[in-house]
């Protein structure tokens, strides 16, 4: 009798965890076939980089718009322009451009174009907490990497329940590091220049053209 109080337990708490892993996908794949809907999104953004055990405090605001795999984005005082195929980063504090290709992105790293739909794959998911944030109901899911050698320890992912778009972004590093992005403003089909994504070599002929193969 005890083995099977034990059983049903443990069936309940499996099924009561695939249908809140179910609950999370389902939710999640609503963001993204809402993002991918839109021609172009324009964001405005905070971001934070915290480590108290290095004491790491830093603060930012940047911006970026989207279409499709390529991006415009401005950040830390330095302009990055992805075509589809190669990668402009502008820093003029250095007079300094560097063109490389997309491969020469570290492995980890979340490019723009990445931002709303990393989630898609590598990861387990889990509903977590409901926040009320300025009168918007704010849905978090828990994102916990498949593969247990990534240094990303999770990342909740707040969705705004109203619009189905994303809030916020807060990862958690296993070397204790948190970084939060939440989203200031998020418009979408908006009126771009047909050249915002292309480079304009001759806008920085003073500056050092680094070329990274």
């Amino acid at each position: 009798m005890k083995k099977t109080i034990a059983v049903l337990a443990l069936l309940t708490v499996f099924f009561g965890y695939s249908q809140d892993a179910a609950k999370a996908e389902a939710l999640l794949n609503e963001v993204s076939s809402k993002v991918k809907s839109y021609d172009n999104i324009s964001i405005d953004f905070k971001y934070v980089l915290t480590n108290v055990s290095e004491n790491i405090n830093q603060e930012t605001r940047g911006d970026v718009v989207i279409e499709g795999e390529k991006y415009y984005l401005n950040i830390l005082g330095v302009t990055r322009i992805y075509d589809g195929k190669t990668m402009y980063t502008i820093s003029p504090e250095d007079e300094e451009v560097t063109i490389s290709s997309e491969n020469s992105e570290e492995e980890n790293t979340i490019t723009p174009s990445e931002m709303l739909s990393f989630y898609e794959n590598g990861y387990n998911y889990a509903m977590d907490i409901v926040q009320n944030v300025k009168g918007r109901k704010v849905q978090y899911v828990k994102l916990i990497p498949i593969d247990t050698d990534s240094e990303i320890k999770q990342v909740l992912l707040g969705i705004d329940a109203n619009t189905k778009h994303i809030y916020n972004l807060i990862e958690i590093g296993k070397n204790g590091t948190k970084t939060t992005l939440t989203v200031n403003s998020f418009k979408t089909n908006q009126p771009i220049s047909k050249t915002l994504f292309t480079f304009d070599e001759g806008k920085y002929a003073d500056y050092y053209i680094n070329k990274i193969d």
